[in-house]
């Protein structure tokens, strides 16, 4: 059985680019895609019959048919289905995330997340999921996944933008790598590989020597941890960049003309409840393409 692409939606412009944006992926990946609004009534809306919940009713079909209706214009090829959930949003998620290939995500530039994503629900959400999870913004398009035509004009019939993954060779994770890649191999796309590393505190005359050995053993290490990848996808173009800085300003600026970010999460609790890490969620506020969190043990 196919595991579809699954996004949640709320009706905000946010929740509407992440659901286009996973029906061209699941046209990629030739899935079906299965549209999910949390119902937080606590009760089921074909059960109630109370009458203050009729609007509610009402906006959740609406949110969905509408969805339905977008999505079949645009995209005629995609198998769709929907369903409200009702339970809370983050729980509701979660769980239909259980049995998808990705889930997919409306988020809010630079300021948290929008609608039924709003703060901590949004994060639980994230750092709950064991499936990836791609996070699009409102303002993002088909065109622009692609890179700009001849005269730097937005198009949709030049090449897809870089995909780009966050390494850390001291924990390379077959999860992370095998989402990157798989992604890049489906968009024909280059795929920009960032270690980012720090250097230690040594005494000044020390620091160019060090900084030579460090960074070449940076590369060293990064390119050992993609080799069985390079090896298993022999047509992805793949750009090794082993950089000295903080990993989150590494991955931002690597990501200028990237159509997607892949970073990962460690998956295991903190001490109360899941935690993102601080690359993933410096990303997720920060990053202007789409980010995948992929969760790796």
């Amino acid at each position: 059985m196919l595991r579809p692409v699954v996004v949640g939606l709320d009706g905000s412009r946010e929740s509407l680019a992440a659901a286009d944006w996973a029906a061209r992926e699941a046209l990629r990946r030739g899935l079906p895609l299965r549209l999910v609004h949390a119902w937080e009534g606590g009760v089921s809306p074909d059960q109630s019959e109370l009458p203050e919940l009729e609007a509610p009713r009402y906006w959740a079909r609406r949110i969905l048919r509408g969805a339905m209706d977008r999505l079949n214009e645009r995209y005629p090829q995609v198998y769709l289905s929907a369903e409200q959930i009702s339970r809370p949003a983050a729980d509701a998620l979660v769980a239909a995330s259980d049995e998808a290939e990705l889930l997919a995500l409306g988020s809010r530039a630079f300021s948290g997340f929008g609608g039924f994503l709003a703060g901590s629900v949004a994060l639980a959400t994230v750092a709950h999921v064991a499936r990836p999870v791609v996070l699009v913004r409102a303002d993002q398009t088909l065109e622009d996944e692609h890179l700009p035509d001849a005269e730097g004009r937005l198009s949709s019939h030049t090449p897809y933008r870089p995909v780009v993954v966050g390494v850390d060779p001291a924990y390379p994770s077959e999860e992370l790598l095998s989402f990157a890649f798989e992604s890049a191999l489906l968009r024909a796309a280059p795929l920009r590989a960032v270690y980012a590393w720090r250097l230690p505190y040594v005494q000044s005359a020390a620091v160019a020597k060090v900084r030579r050995t460090m960074g070449a053993a940076a590369d060293k290490a990064l390119a050992s941890a993609l080799r069985p990848w390079r090896e298993k996808y022999p047509t992805v173009e793949v750009v090794e960049m082993a950089e000295e800085g903080h990993p989150a300003q590494r991955l931002l600026h690597a990501t200028d003309d990237a159509g997607l970010l892949v970073v990962g999460r460690r998956n295991r609790p903190a001490r109360i409840g899941m935690r993102t890490g601080p690359v993933a969620h410096a990303a997720m506020h920060h990053v202007r393409c789409p980010v995948a969190v992929v969760a790796h043990g």
